[in-house]
């Protein structure tokens, strides 16, 4: 009988103008109040009916208004004000269970409404039995009826559909900070870790040297903590230039050395942030488990090739660890394709489109 309130909200349209849209309807309650005219009831007894008819309307309206909160007493207060009619009208008070239907599938609240729905639908068969009413009203309230139901499933899909996406992107979230902070870490931590092994062995041999390598402990702590912050703040973007010229300082320290084949400007600036993730995830990787003298990273038009010639990823085990799941997700997100190969050493292919 009218469209669907919407939120429950008092900024709603629907909370302030719905009513006006359901008030419209009312013109086919001229139908049983010309019944109740045409009979050859008393007037007291015409105008009592006249009363209640009027009553329903007028209860009606206030069940998308100002009563909307107790939406299930108004339908009992409805269908009990529609019975009053009947000894006067008998089955042409069916004509009123539209309203009774419409505002059962769109106002009730749940569970209750789909009980009082099927009971505003099955009363029009009441004429079946008792009366003869005309059979395209059929065809006009159960339409109604199934229409106002569906549009009151159809939100519900919706509002759940919601849900969903907003859980669906709250766990995209975490899964992102989680891999940015491993990889920030992961990164960071690894080159602590060398550079602290390398000062350890220079305090006496080159205490000058050692002195260099502790400040670059410092400034490396400093610079893990500030990228930290801002990726869990979601601010934080890879850039290639800077692990291209990061990657072979880490690299030395480990005693590895680095060969390096194509320039920036050769790649594709769409991928450059996730091709930096790759190369720092790849170079970390390298300096914990690969034990390699040598790394040779590759840039081109279509992505990146790291390659070492230390220990084989089947010598390690040979699954992803979180370091490289996250580098699958990213690429293939990206529309890409990650090769992993080994033996002697491993190869980190990533091809994009």
């Amino acid at each position: 009988m009218t469209a669907p309130p919407g939120p429950r909200s008092v900024s709603s349209p629907w909370e302030r103008w719905g009513w006006v849209i359901a008030a419209i309807w009312l013109v086919f309650l001229a139908y049983p109040v010309i019944e109740v005219v045409e009979t050859d009831a008393s007037a007291p007894v015409t105008g009592l009916v006249l009363a209640l008819i009027g009553a329903f309307a007028g209860i009606y309206l206030l069940g998308w208004s100002v009563w909307r909160a107790h939406a299930l007493k108004v339908w009992f207060a409805m269908l009990l004000l529609a019975v009053g009619t009947v000894p006067v009208i008998g089955i042409e008070a069916i004509g009123l269970t539209p309203y009774l239907g419409a505002f059962s599938a769109i106002m009730v609240p749940a569970p209750w409404w789909r009980w009082t729905t099927v009971v505003s639908a099955l009363l029009p068969l009441l004429s079946l039995v008792w009366g003869d009413f005309p059979a395209f009203f059929f065809l006009m309230v159960w339409p109604i009826i199934g229409f106002c139901t569906a549009m009151r499933v159809f939100a519900r899909l919706e509002e759940r559909s919601e849900a969903s996406r907003a859980e669906l992107a709250l766990a995209a979230e975490r899964d992102r900070v989680a891999r940015d902070v491993h990889d920030v870490l992961g990164h960071s931590l690894t080159a602590l870790s060398i550079k602290a092994e390398l000062a350890g062995r220079l305090v006496e041999a080159d205490p000058a040297r050692a002195r260099e390598e502790l400040e670059s402990i410092q400034e490396t702590a400093r610079q893990a903590l500030a990228e930290v912050r801002s990726t869990v703040g979601g601010l934080r973007a890879a850039n290639l230039e800077a692990e291209l010229a990061a990657a072979p300082c880490v690299l030395a320290d480990a005693g590895i050395r680095t060969e390096l084949v194509g320039t920036v400007a050769e790649t594709d600036p769409r991928h450059r942030t996730l091709l930096a993730w790759v190369l720092r995830e790849s170079v970390t990787n390298v300096v914990r488990h690969a034990r390699a003298s040598v790394v040779s990273i590759e840039l081109s038009p279509t992505g990146l090739v790291v390659t070492d010639d230390g220990v084989s990823l089947a010598a390690n085990g040979g699954h992803d660890g979180n370091g490289l799941r996250g580098m699958r997700e990213r690429v293939a997100a990206a529309g890409g394709t990650l090769r992993l190969s080994g033996g002697p050493g491993t190869r980190v292919e990533v091809v994009l489109p």
